[in-house]
């Protein structure tokens, strides 16, 4: 019963107080206020309920006597009748009694039954009044969506008339619109017949007489509207010139000539023709008056009127004209003063453009506050800059020469004029930029600072190529009359340790020596053409066959210079070779003619081994000069040429076309070298080697197992030529060098073997001759060299074994020498006790 009220007690029944009736108990009046209460504030509690039903029965209690774990114990047991309270509720609500009965129960119960009945009596009349709310609310929402629905239909009316409505003012606004377009136009027309109206009437002034200007409306004369009387005049003009059908400004004598012209405004076309070169000229007057007083208002006053006479180019131009940079002879002459001196043309050009910029800048701040269109001003202004003041410095200092006339060298010859065009073009490039910078309209001042120099680059190329060969051809005849130069490697590896230098031979004829400085100096000529070129000449494609022709010069120079170094080494080592056989004598001289000509032979061979060091290092130097060519092709030609297809390789061919030369001089003159080196060594060996030391003398000695005299100064002196061979050549041609001299000296050493006869122990000593020519050689670094020494060496062994060992010798190590070791076997001094003994050569 308890949860059933608290349930219905926590609905709202606001209007409970006023249908519920009780009677007037005092318990009643308790459940009436609490009720009230209750209906005031929305909310039922049944705990609240209870106690205000019940406290006036039940005495109070003491919340805290009930929490406390003790107050049962300390309670006395005639307290409440002798009843307690169970500890179990918690919170405000009343806690359950227990134990026996209390008297306050027969008081209590039919307060209780009263209060159920009256509650479940509340409990019904707040359910009909609910349900009767309930029917009240769908009758009214049914209601409402009726009424919503007819809402909402009236709505969709009011759209469709608010659209008809929109419609009907936008047609409105249209048809206003075109009324008011309408009567714009109208009123435009009229303005324009008014105006007609009155362009007639001053057109017919003008058409009165010919050459009457009195009779002209004040307009015509009054000073203060000239700029209306000159936009009414030019209208006239137009309409005039186009009723005649006649294009331009007219005379009066080109109006009476002209065939089909409409008649009756050939008069007025002349009459306007004349007014308006009056009133022209009448403003260039003041206009020339307010400039030289500097009086900017009027002068902007006169030019925004004269911009209705062709635009305004005659004050333009007029205003251009007057400055003094173009009229004062001050002026022109302090230009040409300030570039005037050779040695610093740079510096006057800089000065002298620099001085230009700082005249336009003041000359644009007064140009923009005077003309409506300064542009154009500044237009003319540079043009004229550019076209008269510096053409006429660059025509001063740029004297064109002529390849049929060619300039001298001690005046600086091609290549003064060459500097001093790079020089102009590259300063007038700079100063066409910052007067584009500065503004100058749609006038192109780089494009016309180019073509200043139009007539400078028609021969250019040719004057290039010219001012390169005129270079070539003075170093030439510098260094002839420079005569034979110190040969710097005169102290080079060759020279023994603590003798005194040995200088190299004069070259032949007493030419100069090839030096690699000088064609760094053909370098950088070659360089500073190739800039010039760039800087000249703009155009890619025209650039690139430029460029080549330039290169192709470098290339002629090096190879002639090159090859002629070469030639004149090579003819070094002709005179000692010449030398050398001059002084090869027979056996049957005397002795004092011997040792003579031994004194001369020694001198020869010196000779001969400084010519062929000097080869050596003139090949050394035109490898170097080649490698300085194709350092400057790659670092600087290459990309250049990249705009034209197949100008690379075309440059390529020729570069080794014009090495070929060179090339061939060098290898000739190597081949000359071997035969110096191996006709000295065969000099020493013949000087040198003696019979006995092959065929020693059975004096009861030990055997000398040291290599031979001649061994060892051969050894040495191709020692010298090694070291400075090894510094000089690289590569493929130094390990064919190589190779070609370790043959040809394995070749002469057989032949010179081949005049001696061996005994045993002769034979010991020439395997160790081997062996130190064969441990000299591996230093070649040539595998064919090193494999023939040590087949000789195998091959003397004929001279060692017995007699009874050779055919074992020569079917086992030397079966593929077989030819050999036979001719070496005859060379034995007991060759007739082998023949006789073996069968060797049958």
């Amino acid at each position: 019963m308890r949860d059933e009220l608290e349930s219905r007690g926590k609905m709202k029944i606001a209007s409970f107080k006023h249908s519920a009736t009780f009677r007037t108990t005092p318990t009643e009046m308790v459940e009436v206020s609490y009720l009230a209460g209750w209906a005031q504030q929305g909310t039922f509690s049944f705990d609240e309920f209870f106690k205000n039903l019940v406290h006036e029965v039940l005495p109070p209690v003491n919340e805290e006597d009930i929490n406390s774990p003790s107050s049962a114990d300390q309670q006395p047991p005639g307290v409440n009748g002798g009843y307690r309270r169970s500890d179990s509720d918690t919170g405000n609500r009343l806690t359950i009694l227990t134990g026996p009965p209390f008297a306050e129960a027969e008081f209590l119960q039919p307060l209780f039954r009263d209060a159920r009945k009256e509650l479940v009596d509340l409990c019904n009349q707040v359910e009909t009044r609910l349900e009767k709310l309930r029917k009240e609310v769908a009758a009214y929402d049914a209601k409402h969506g009726k009424r919503i629905g007819e809402l909402e239909k009236g709505v969709d009316g009011l759209f469709v008339s608010f659209g008809r409505l929109d419609a009907r003012i936008s047609g409105v606004g249209q048809t206003a619109a075109r009324i008011g377009d309408h009567l714009q136009a109208a009123d435009a027309h009229r303005d324009v017949a008014s105006q007609t109206i009155e362009l007639i009437k001053y057109l017919m002034e003008f058409n009165s007489s010919p050459g009457d200007l009195m009779e002209l409306s004040p307009l015509f004369s009054d000073d203060s509207r000239v700029a209306e009387a000159a936009a009414i005049a030019q209208k006239l003009r137009s309409y005039a010139e186009d009723d005649l059908g006649l294009p331009g400004p007219l005379h009066t004598s080109a109006v009476k000539n002209t065939p089909n012209a409409s008649m009756g405004l050939e008069v007025a076309v002349a009459n306007l023709q004349d007014y308006c070169n009056e009133l022209e000229n009448r403003l260039l007057a003041k206009f020339d008056a307010a400039s030289q007083r500097r009086e900017l208002s009027t002068m902007a006053e006169c030019a925004k009127i004269l911009s209705q006479f062709n635009r305004g180019v005659s004050a333009m131009q007029r205003y251009v004209a007057s400055r003094p940079m173009f009229m004062d002879v001050e002026v022109m002459e302090q230009d040409a003063k300030t570039v005037g001196e050779p040695g610093n043309i740079a510096k006057g050009l800089n000065a002298l453009y620099k001085e230009i910029l700082e005249t336009l800048q003041k000359e644009s701040a007064t140009v923009t506050s005077v003309f409506p269109s300064p542009d154009a001003v500044m237009s003319i202004l540079v043009q004229r800059i550019l076209e008269q003041r510096v053409f006429a410095v660059l025509d001063r200092i740029l004297e064109k020469p002529t390849l049929s006339n060619p300039v001298p060298m001690d005046e600086g010859g091609f290549l003064k004029y060459l500097r001093t065009l790079a020089i102009a073009v590259e300063k007038t490039q700079e100063l066409a930029k910052e007067l584009q910078t500065l503004g100058c309209g749609d006038l192109d001042s780089e494009e016309l600072a180019e073509a200043l120099f139009s007539s400078h680059r028609e021969e250019y190329s040719e004057l290039e190529q010219a001012s390169l060969n005129q270079l070539y051809q003075e170093k030439v005849v510098e260094l002839k009359t420079m005569g034979p130069q110190a040969d710097p490697s005169s102290v080079g590896p060759g020279t023994p340790r603590g003798a005194p230098p040995r200088a190299s031979p004069p070259p032949a004829g007493g030419q100069m020596v090839m030096s690699v400085s000088v064609v760094a100096e053909f370098v950088r000529w070659n360089e500073e053409a190739v800039q010039r070129c760039t800087l000249l000449t703009p155009q890619p494609v025209r650039l690139a066959t430029n460029v080549r022709a330039i290169f192709t010069c470098l290339l002629h120079q090096v190879s002639q210079y090159t090859t002629e170094g070469l030639e004149r080494a090579q003819d070094a080592l002709n005179e000692a070779a010449a030398m050398r056989e001059r002084f090869m004598l027979g056996s049957t001289v005397s002795r004092r003619v011997m040792a003579a000509a031994a004194a001369a032979a020694e001198a020869a061979a010196h000779a001969g081994e400084s010519s062929v060091r000097a080869f050596m290092i003139a090949v050394q130097r035109a490898t170097s000069n080649v490698a300085l060519v194709q350092q400057h092709f790659v670092n600087t030609i290459s990309r250049l040429l990249l705009p034209v297809d197949g100008a690379h390789a075309a440059c390529c061919e020729e570069m080794a076309n014009a090495m070929s030369n060179a090339e061939g001089a060098a290898l000739k003159g190597l081949k000359v070298c071997i035969e110096t080196i191996v006709a000295e060594a065969e000099r020493l060996l013949t000087a040198e080697q003696k019979a006995a030391d092959y065929r020693p003398l059975d004096d009861g000695n030990p055997p000398d197992h040291r290599p031979t005299t001649a061994c060892v100064r051969v050894v040495q002196y191709l020692a010298r030529i090694l070291e400075f061979v090894q510094s000089s050549l690289e590569g493929l041609n130094k390990q064919a060098f190589m190779t070609e001299l370790g043959n040809r000296l394995h070749k002469s050493l057989i032949n010179h073997w081949l005049k001696f006869q061996f005994s045993a122990s002769g034979g010991l000593r020439l395997k160790r001759d081997v062996s130190e020519y064969a441990d000299f050689v591996r230093s070649f670094k040539a595998p064919v060299v090193d494999e023939k020494f040590e087949q000789l060496g195998t091959l003397v062994n004929v001279f060692i074994v017995a007699p009874e060992s050779l055919p074992t010798l020569l079917d086992s190590s030397l079966k593929l020498a077989r030819k050999d070791a036979l001719r070496f076997i005859q060379l034995r001094e007991d060759y007739k006790i082998v023949k006789s003994t073996t069968d060797l050569f049958n």
